[in-house]
């Protein structure tokens, strides 16, 4: 058996309906369903994701949206942002990899760390578990989480365990005691199909599973079936992928209203831009492209990129790019959402860029792209 590691599963709650609900907090409390048109019963898509007050009426993911609506026809329903929610997962992701360099992320909103190397014991990886679950309140509004255990499949079933802002802790001498009283179903992988065979072969439960002779499992599973009892068992180890590189750092803000005042999308802009700049001195970050988003009041959405001549950490050089890309859009339409980002990112060193290096650059090939998002 491997030495043993502590390895931590984040699980975002409910990420899109939270993500929709932070941004409208007029929301809070209600049922929101994210997912395709209901059309009043008649919709033909499915439910993406829901918030916990939706699933009380018994929706749930990827069922039909026309079923979602006739359970709850007074739920918000709303379609997917999927740009919304790929930012706040960028803003996740970049807050999980301040704690570990071997990181893993394998949705848009979950991860796994391993932080055998942060932590010594798993009353530290608590403390550590708690400290990840405040910051991503305080820093994005938003609940995860975590399982703590000595392998991937473990801390993943145990991230499930308590939700919605969960925190199970298994440690190595309780792992077979937390898993085999729960059903097969809760094991990653195991399928409608896969429970029905073990089903028909009394195994209803993972200690069951656990229990079964191998060679039975083999006959009915195949060679899947010897990977399914050591997850049963508690004893299936794979790596945490490695290490992953931030590629960018973003913040955007919807109005309640839509905004058609220059001055007032402006000082909204640099907020951000100071958000965004803390972030990147905090993590020891430089950058090369200033990135910048609008959305008008019919949707029609607008990215806009400048890259400097060299690396820079300045905040006067995000906030002077995004206001002269920002005056190319004065005379459009009043501004449902802006954001501002920076992007080309590389860990910091003696070459930085001022503003005076920023006035004396010039655009590449991307400078004057304005390109609209459909």
């Amino acid at each position: 058996m491997p030495p043993s590691r502590i390895i931590f599963h984040i699980d975002m709650d409910s990420f899109f309906s939270s993500v929709e609900v932070r941004e409208r907090p007029s929301l809070k409390g209600l049922p929101v369903v994210v997912g395709s048109d209901p059309k009043k019963g008649e919709g033909r898509g499915v439910v993406s994701t829901c918030s916990y007050e939706a699933r009380k009426y018994g929706i749930h993911s990827a069922m039909p949206i026309s079923k979602a609506y006739m359970l709850c026809p007074d739920a918000v329903f709303l379609r997917v942002n999927m740009s919304l929610y790929k930012q706040a997962s960028e803003n996740i992701m970049f807050l999980l990899q301040r704690y570990t360099s071997v990181f893993q992320q394998v949705s848009v909103d979950e991860a796994y760390l391993d932080v055998t190397g942060i932590v010594k014991t798993y009353t530290e990886a608590q403390d550590l578990a708690l400290r990840i679950k405040k910051e991503m309140y305080d820093e994005e509004n938003l609940t995860c989480s975590i399982g703590v255990a000595p392998n991937k499949i473990v801390a993943k079933i145990a991230s499930d365990f308590q939700k919605p802002d969960g925190l199970t802790v298994v440690k190595p001498e309780n792992v077979q005691d937390f898993l085999f009283p729960m059903e097969v179903s809760a094991i990653p992988g195991v399928g409608r199909r896969t429970r029905e065979i073990l089903e028909k072969m009394g195994i209803r439960t993972i200690g069951d599973l656990a229990r079964t002779d191998v060679q039975l499992l083999v006959s009915r599973l195949g060679k899947s079936a010897l990977k399914l009892r050591q997850m049963a068992l508690g004893n299936y180890h794979s790596k945490v992928a490695g290490k992953s590189k931030v590629k960018s750092i973003s913040k955007e803000d919807t109005f309640e209203e839509d905004v058609g005042d220059m001055e007032i999308l402006r000082e909204t802009m640099d907020r951000l831009a100071q958000q965004v700049h803390s972030r990147l001195v905090r993590h020891g970050y430089v950058f090369r492209t200033v990135n910048l988003k609008i959305r008008f009041e019919d949707f029609t959405t607008y990215t806009r990129a400048f890259s400097l001549r060299a690396t820079s950490n300045d905040l006067s050089v995000i906030c002077k790019v995004g206001t002269r890309m920002l005056q190319e859009f004065s005379c459009k339409k009043k501004v449902r959402l802006i954001g501002i980002g920076v992007s080309s990112l590389m860990k910091i060193d003696s070459q930085q860029t001022t503003l005076e290096d920023f006035i004396r650059g010039d655009q590449n090939e991307n400078g004057n792209l304005i390109r609209p998002n459909r």
